[in-house]
């Protein structure tokens, strides 16, 4: 269980870094609407609104919440993993990535900015 749950890890880890950089590629939209607060990191490993969207923002995010599942299904058959827990592990790295001024949803469900500190992640988060 521990080797399981450390390739989980690892695997995700290295899809965060891969996701951070083409975050940065992406439709300037994006950014806009993360930077603005109008999005943020889930604990499940998706996008999430923080107040109701744009048709245009939530079509983005559809768009992305998409490809990350197609991403966490194909790392998770490759880690021996379910998509949930993979995606789950992801999500608790990118939420610890989040900038400060973003937002993030906590455990509990309430949407928060993280601030210079450490964000407030699940327990059972790697």
């Amino acid at each position: 269980m521990f080797k399981r749950m450390a390739l989980i890890a690892a695997t995700a880890a290295a899809i965060s870094l891969t996701a951070t950089a083409v975050q940065a590629q992406r439709d300037p939209a994006y950014q806009q609407a993360r930077t603005q607060g109008l999005i943020g990191e889930k604990p499940d490993g998706y996008l999430g609104f923080v107040v109701a969207p744009s048709s245009a923002i939530r079509a983005l995010v559809e768009d992305l919440n998409i490809k990350r599942k197609a991403a966490y299904t194909k790392s998770a058959a490759d880690a021996g993993s379910t998509v949930e827990q993979f995606a789950f592990t992801t999500g608790c790295r990118l939420i610890q990535q989040s900038s400060p001024g973003e937002k993030y949803q906590t455990p509990g469900g309430q949407w928060a900015t993280r601030n210079g500190g450490a964000p407030t992640r699940d327990p059972r988060c790697p």
